[in-house]
């Protein structure tokens, strides 16, 4: 993984970028984009993190390259995602999860290089040598508890995958649910998903999704539970593989949840990870350091480490990290040690609260390696 960090003076931008490549293969890259707050009004921070994402489109480190998926980490999602531009270039995901470097805006973005992209309706599809990669974002319901949203969701995503004969079992890599009150509705969507699950066939004797289930307020004040989700088409079925790290963590569904700790898919060039969203949990299902920041931030580390190590991955394969922090008042302390432990891996940290009270903090990633399988098909 090459990592830069790019300055954007006139635009008071920052962009952290994260480059993989294989010799004559497809070019990847992940950038997160902080904005300097400069006592503005969101309108001027977000035209100002535009301007700097079309001029890192536009540079030498990202010429030619396609967004397939960029998401706004919005300090008021209500007020500032009426005035977020529509984008057909990609897929677009809002989410009021506050910077906690103190502006009201902050950015994602997936960047990809000669690959066949086509956008229907909030729909991205990324197609090369014979895999499709689909990307829906944003999708929320309007009536109901967050059980009876979760499920309308989860349904209407399986409607959608049955377009390009998928299914959620076979097809779908990875989610995000945003629970608005995380701490009194993310229950009723974990009910939820577990009982559509079994439905999909995704049992504990088959296997789940890798996924963040998170505090975080959707812009539509009716909606409790948003979603977002990648799937892959044209891949055989042990491509796909799921990570458990069961030294450090303990399976899911001991406790209630319906998710995969990670899920490594192969290539014919390339090892993808994506962990789910992990905290401060031991083998047993335990919350650990109850109450301190620090030694929860270092098992976290710990299990996220544990968890990239039984793909053959370390943190130096890395290409994101986001970060979720439960009180604002512990950013200081959890910025100053990633930037010491990460200091060129692009991240952002966030306020979001977990899905247990006792969780101070959670992050999830993305990691990429290179890898020669030839009997699969590269990326």
């Amino acid at each position: 993984m090459q990592y830069q960090t790019l300055q954007f003076a006139a635009q008071g931008v920052t962009a952290q970028l994260a480059t993989f490549a294989t010799d004559g293969g497809i070019k990847e890259q992940h950038a997160i984009l902080h904005v300097e707050p400069r006592g503005e009004l969101f309108a001027q921070q977000y035209a100002r993190i535009c301007q700097a994402e079309q001029a890192l489109l536009d540079s030498p480190e990202c010429s030619g390259c396609q967004i397939i998926f960029k998401r706004y980490f919005l300090s008021d999602a209500t007020n500032q995602q009426p005035l977020v531009k529509a984008d057909t270039r990609c897929s677009v995901s809002c989410i009021e999860q506050p910077p906690l470097d103190g502006s009201k805006v902050a950015a994602w973005l997936y960047i990809v290089h000669d690959m066949d992209v086509e956008h229907h309706d909030g729909l991205i599809i990324a197609r090369h040598n014979g895999y499709q990669h689909l990307w829906k974002m944003g999708m929320h319901e309007h009536s109901g508890d967050s059980a009876c949203q979760t499920e309308n969701l989860l349904i209407g995503y399986e409607e959608l995958l049955q377009r390009f004969d998928a299914t959620l079992a076979g097809n779908c890599i990875r989610t995000w649910f945003y629970v608005r009150d995380v701490d009194t509705q993310y229950a009723g969507m974990v009910r939820a998903r577990r009982q559509n699950f079994i439905e999909q066939g995704l049992t504990e004797q088959t296997h789940y999704i890798a996924s963040t289930g998170i505090g975080g307020r959707p812009a539509d004040t009716r909606a409790l539970v948003q979603l977002g989700t990648y799937a892959l088409t044209g891949f055989q079925p042990e491509q796909q593989r799921y990570l458990y790290a069961k030294t450090h963590l303990n399976s899911t569904y001991e406790y209630g949840v319906t998710f995969e700790r990670g899920t490594r898919v192969d290539y014919g060039d390339r090892r993808h990870v994506y962990i789910s969203g992990t905290a401060s949990i031991n083998n047993r299902g335990e919350v650990v350091h109850v109450g301190d920041i620090v030694r929860q931030t270092q098992r976290m580390w710990d299990n996220v480490g544990a968890l990239l190590a039984e793909a053959g991955l370390t943190f130096a394969d890395v290409a994101q990290i986001i970060v979720y922090v439960r009180d604002v008042g512990d950013y200081a302390t959890v910025s100053a040690m990633f930037a010491e432990r990460f200091p060129a891996t692009p991240y952002v940290i966030t306020l979001a609260p977990v899905c247990r009270p006792t969780w101070l903090i959670e992050m999830e990633c993305v990691a990429i390696k290179a890898a020669t399988q030839p009997q699969y098909r590269s990326f």
